[in-house]
């Protein structure tokens, strides 16, 4: 069975998402991305409170293509300081991981 890691962004337009969704995938970089929102997040950003509406992008991907990936949304992300974060899951559907790792090779 294949690991797959699960690496989440939050961005400021549906649009931007979806952007970031595509290159990612049409890449190989992620099997695929899930776009959903608007969320509500309140964080402190440059001494102050702030509150804005995102959309998070949830990207599956194989363990040996996260970096490519994060790397890629580094460079293509609008935040001065974006969230990226990445989840390791050691388990789950076989079928699935098999299909992550098959659709993320080059």
């Amino acid at each position: 069975m294949y690991q797959i890691c699960v690496v989440t962004t939050v961005v400021d337009a549906r649009g931007v998402a979806d952007v970031l969704a595509a290159a990612a995938v049409a890449g190989r970089l992620a099997a695929c991305a899930q776009v959903g929102g608007p969320v509500d997040s309140t964080y402190w950003w440059q001494s102050a409170i702030q509150t804005s509406a995102e959309w998070q992008v949830r990207f599956k991907t194989a363990p040996d293509r996260v970096d490519a990936l994060v790397d890629q949304l580094r460079a293509n992300h609008p935040y001065e300081v974006p969230e990226i974060l990445v989840s390791r899951e050691d388990s789950g559907n076989p079928g699935y991981t098999a299909w992550v790792h098959e659709q993320t090779r080059p």
